[in-house]
């Protein structure tokens, strides 16, 4: 018969481990579970489904595109000598739209993106742009949202955030966006994600 602690032999009628000290009939002690400490308020998602508003967006495309801008804390000032007039059009026809935060950074929308305080990407995806803002009270979620061009209008769209993301339309009504689907937002609407806000500009 064996030490069910350390394995050790026993003689026969021992009541005690002359190894370990332990009784015959005691088992060895499982460690206990470590709970990871670390908090999370993102999620991985599946893919979302196609934009279920009224319109065609476009597919992905994930062929030679490059991951892409963060933007932490500073504004994107533009090279004066690339600047273009502020009424200029970029190639193609497309009207430019810039996102002012509450935090003070300002970003010129560039093509489709994800926001958020520190956005990921899922395997299989790829986007123009990631937004990273910051957000010390972490209200807003680590990839928040993402958002796309179509033609000269910009569509946002929740990625099942904690918080949610609100809408406020100029001279329209107040909503809160159904996760995983695309909406389209016009200049002058402020969109509120947690505490921290953007105006579409």
């Amino acid at each position: 018969m064996n030490c069910r602690v350390c394995g050790s032999e026993l003689p026969e009628g021992a009541l005690f481990c002359g190894e370990c000290g332990s009784s015959v009939t005691a088992t060895r002690v499982r460690p206990p579970v470590v709970v990871d400490p670390r908090t999370s308020d993102t999620t991985i998602v599946e893919p979302l489904p196609k934009p279920a508003v009224v319109g065609r967006f476009p597919a992905a495309d994930d062929g030679g595109r490059q991951a892409v801008v963060s933007v932490e804390s500073a504004p994107i000032v533009p090279d004066p000598a690339h600047a273009m007039p502020a009424d200029a059009e970029p190639a193609g026809g497309h009207h430019t739209f810039t996102l002012s935060f509450s935090t003070g950074e300002i970003v010129t929308v560039r093509g489709d993106g994800l926001l958020g305080r520190r956005p990921i990407a899922q395997p299989g995806e790829s986007f123009d742009q990631l937004i990273a803002i910051t957000d010390p009270g972490r209200s807003v979620s680590k990839t928040h949202l993402e958002f796309g061009l179509e033609g000269d209008e910009l569509w946002l769209c929740d990625r099942y955030s904690g918080n949610g993301t609100i809408v406020r339309p100029p001279g329209g009504v107040t909503r809160q966006f159904e996760p995983g689907r695309r909406y389209r937002v016009a200049r002058g609407t402020r969109v509120e994600i947690g505490d921290q806000y953007f105006d579409v500009n």
